[in-house]
């Protein structure tokens, strides 16, 4: 797909991280930028610093998603590219069932944490797939036959999960397992579907923690020695959505780390 002035995107998860970045190149490339996002605070800024359009959107919920979809169209049109970043954990790292170190206690997962973490990543991801698909899907194809591209974010974590992380693991690996689905259902409406697997991101989340921290966790990736840079998950995302011969694949993108049990 050519990037232009003629073409319309969304990202989610986009006034931040790895979804800022993505938007930023996107509006670097000409292309009609809007940012979901549920963080208010930071969002407008994010939006007017790269020239793009802020919505207020929470994807654990169909309508404001939906309302998110028809603000976005109504300013920037109906859009061709899609990236969904919008994601995290809730309640920290939980063991499937642990017992307390202090008293033996037997501990379940608290149920509602999972849910939420699938709610937010999975069903949040599915849910945008679907609204801007079916938008997309009015649209003419473009000269190389495109009605649009879907970039979605998992993790690699989706294969590598760790000790703790089968909430987020399991909603991650749901993102890499429909990829294929995705793509192939559309693949008749000319919409591409692809996933990109981030190692170790100096991520918003990561900035917070301490310099011998973030230091360790580089130390652990073969090469290069460093956390990955959100300008490099959005080099891959434009290339995905650029080459229009890459469709229904899952890349990771991680310095060849395989994340050990803890």
């Amino acid at each position: 797909m050519k990037l232009g002035p003629d073409i319309s995107a969304i990202v989610t998860g986009g006034a931040s991280g790895l979804g800022y970045a993505t938007a930023t190149a996107l509006r670097a490339a000409g292309v009609k930028v809007a940012l979901f996002d549920k963080n208010a605070e930071i969002g407008p800024d994010a939006a007017a610093a790269i020239g793009a359009l802020f919505v207020n959107v929470d994807v654990m919920d169909q309508a404001s998603v939906d309302a998110g979809f028809a603000a976005a169209r109504a300013t920037n049109g109906q859009e061709r590219v899609i990236v969904n970043c919008a994601g995290g954990g809730f309640g920290g790292p939980n063991k499937t069932v642990a017992r307390s170190k202090e008293d033996g206690a037997i501990k379940p997962y608290p149920i509602e944490n999972y849910v939420k973490t699938i709610e937010l990543n999975l069903i949040g991801t599915f849910r945008c797939i679907v609204g801007s698909a079916a938008g997309m899907m009015t649209l003419d194809p473009t000269e190389d036959g495109d009605r649009g591209a879907i970039v979605n974010t998992a993790s690699v974590a989706a294969e590598d999960g760790q000790i703790g992380q089968v909430a987020y693991t399991s909603a991650k690996a749901g993102i890499v397992g429909m990829t294929l689905n995705v793509a192939r259902d559309l693949s008749g409406e000319g919409i591409r579907c692809n996933t990109i697997l981030p190692g170790v991101f100096e991520t918003p989340l990561l900035v917070k923690m301490k310099p011998q921290v973030k230091a360790a966790l580089g130390a652990m990736v073969p090469f290069p020695k460093r956390l990955g840079q959100a300008e490099e998950y959005a080099k891959l995302a434009l290339e995905m959505i650029r080459n229009g011969y890459f469709n229904g694949e899952d890349v990771r993108l991680d310095g060849a780390i395989r994340m050990q049990p803890r």
